[in-house]
């Protein structure tokens, strides 16, 4: 075989994503008359797409509002809707995100949390609940991006979360976003100028530990997080801050950014979120 007859290999290596938690915001905020509280939000999450300077094969998406004894994944090719609030005007009950599933992307992440020695099983009736559908409504507007979703595990143990977030972390050079979506400050009982103290002290703390930390000690504070200032304040039950770690345990040994930041929602409260790696697009 002459040498212009050889095949040639071509091997094209995919950037590694970076990974993020974000404050999702309060109820369906969106479609709702204060909208404009959640500005800074919005622009963050309209940011994100730009960052990662590319459309990801799909995006995975760990949910404050989801749990399950094992850890569950949307296997839904067409997942249906949930709406996991209450006391909404009626038009917010009829909001649909058409986005598809992903069965094999799926398949994917049950095989890797298996293999971690996790449990895990495939889920095909989880329809998107709100921690998931309102970011990818700004995000991805058009939603032409599949999205399946991760179940937190019943327990809520910080280290098994950031555990199967590492058994997740190859999907970052597979095209995949994986996002955790919750809150920095979650105590629905605790809101108003009330919050402000509590939140502001957790989030000042959560700062430091993420943005400041050396990797390993990083990933102990957040197992720790109970320890924290104000920490049971601000999260009297943990689900809306796990999806923080596995989020991190994705890209445990990248830089931290903080890319949402605001002082005062709802009259008080201090939100943040936070992207692990690099930015693809500065």
């Amino acid at each position: 075989m002459s040498l212009a007859a050889q095949p040639i290999e071509c091997k094209i290596e995919m950037t590694a994503l970076p990974t993020y938690f974000i404050s999702h915001g309060g109820g369906p905020w969106p479609w709702m008359d204060w909208r404009q509280m959640f500005g800074n939000l919005e622009a963050s999450l309209k940011d994100m797409p730009r960052q990662i300077d590319m459309k990801p094969k799909a995006v995975l998406v760990i949910s404050g509002h989801w749990e399950s004894r094992e850890f569950a994944i949307m296997a839904n090719p067409h997942p249906p809707m949930v709406y996991d609030y209450s006391g909404f005007p009626p038009h917010t009950y009829d909001v649909v995100y058409p986005a598809p599933g992903a069965p094999e992307l799926a398949e994917r992440v049950h095989s890797l949390i298996e293999k971690s020695g996790l449990p895990a099983r495939l889920d095909m009736t989880q329809g998107f609940d709100h921690g998931a559908f309102v970011p990818l409504y700004v995000m991805y507007p058009q939603a032409d991006v599949p999205v399946i979703q991760l179940s937190l595990k019943t327990g809520l143990d910080p280290a098994e979360h950031l555990a199967v977030g590492r058994a997740l972390a190859p999907l970052r050079e597979e095209g995949v976003l994986i996002v955790g979506s919750g809150l920095s400050y979650h105590n629905l009982r605790l809101m108003g100028p009330a919050s402000r103290e509590p939140s502001n002290l957790f989030d000042a703390w959560l700062q430091q530990a993420l943005l400041h930390s050396e990797p390993a000690v990083r990933s102990q504070k957040l197992i720790d997080w109970g320890q924290a200032p104000a920490a049971r304040i601000a999260h009297p039950r943990e689900d809306h801050l796990l999806p923080l770690m596995v989020a991190l345990g994705a890209a445990e040994n990248e830089t931290a950014a903080m890319v949402y930041h605001d002082e005062g929602l709802f009259g008080g409260m201090t939100a943040s979120s936070f992207r692990f790696g690099e930015a693809i697009h500065r």
